[in-house]
C-alpha cells in the first residue's frame, strides 16, 4: 500500500535494533516507545469484491525530525490521493503516486486518505486483501516501528481464513463478523496479506 522512506538515525536505538535489507523481525517489545507509528483503516463494500478498489484511511505519526520524507505509493494500484490533515510538517505535496513532506519536526503528522486496488479476487468466493509494504528505513537498514490496521466490511459479508503474519509476539489479531484488527511491532519491510472468503 505504501513505502515509508527515512534517513534520519533514531539516536536511542542501538545497532541491534536495525534490520538489514531483505529480513524482518517482529518484536515483543518496542524498543523506542513514543516513536513512529503508522495507523490505517480499510473499508470493503460489496462493490469491493467486483473492483477490487477498497477505501483506506492512513495517518502516520510521531515522525522523524528530517527535511524531506517521501511517501511512496503503487502506482499501478493506488488512486484519489488525498491529504486529509497535517501537524508539524511545514508542506505537503501530492503529485502522482507520492507525497512529500518538507521540514518534518519531531513528533509531526499526516494523515492521507485514498483509494487503492488491494483487492485481489482469487476465484471462487475467495479474496486476497494486501496491506503494505510498510517500513521505516534508515539508508540500507530498517527502525522499528508499529502499526494499527483495521479492516472492516459489511456484516457477515466475508470470513477469514487466513492471515500474514499469523498471532505471534509482535503481532496482535482480533476477529469480529464485520472486520479484522492487526496490531503489530517489527523492523523490516513488512506485507500483510489477509485471505478472506465471501459469505454471501
Amino acid at each position: 500500500m505504501c513505502l515509508f522512506l527515512f534517513s534520519s538515525l533514531a539516536n536511542s536505538l542501538e545497532n541491534a535494533d536495525v534490520v538489514g535489507e531483505g529480513q524482518i523481525r517482529y518484536l515483543k517489545n518496542r524498543p523506542d516507545p513514543g516513536a513512529y507509528t503508522y495507523e490505517s483503516k480499510v473499508t470493503i463494500s460489496k462493490a469491493s469484491l467486483e473492483s477490487g478498489l477498497v477505501e483506506i484511511q492512513t495517518c502516520h505519526k510521531q515522525l522523524d525530525p528530517i527535511r524531506k520524507v517521501v511517501i511512496l505509493f503503487n502506482k499501478d494500484r493506488i488512486k484519489d490521493i488525498q491529504v486529509r490533515s497535517h501537524d508539524g510538517i511545514a508542506m505537503a505535496e501530492v503529485r502522482d503516486n507520492r507525497v512529500t513532506l518538507s521540514e518534518v519536526q519531531k513528533g509531526g503528522s499526516i494523515c492521507i486518505d485514498l483509494q487503492s486496488r488491494a483487492l485481489d479476487s482469487l476465484g471462487n468466493g475467495m479474496y486476497q486483501l494486501n496491506a503494505g509494504p510498510l517500513m521505516r528505513r534508515l539508508f540500507d537498514g530498517y527502525l522499528p516501528m508499529s502499526a494499527n490496521m483495521k479492516f472492516s466490511w459489511p456484516n457477515q459479508l466475508l470470513a477469514v481464513e487466513e492471515t500474514k503474519p499469523h498471532s505471534q509476539d509482535g503481532v496482535r489479531i482480533q476477529q469480529s463478523q464485520d472486520g479484522l484488527e492487526m496490531d503489530l511491532v517489527f523492523a523490516g519491510r513488512m506485507t500483510a496479506q489477509i485471505l478472506l472468503k465471501r459469505t454471501q
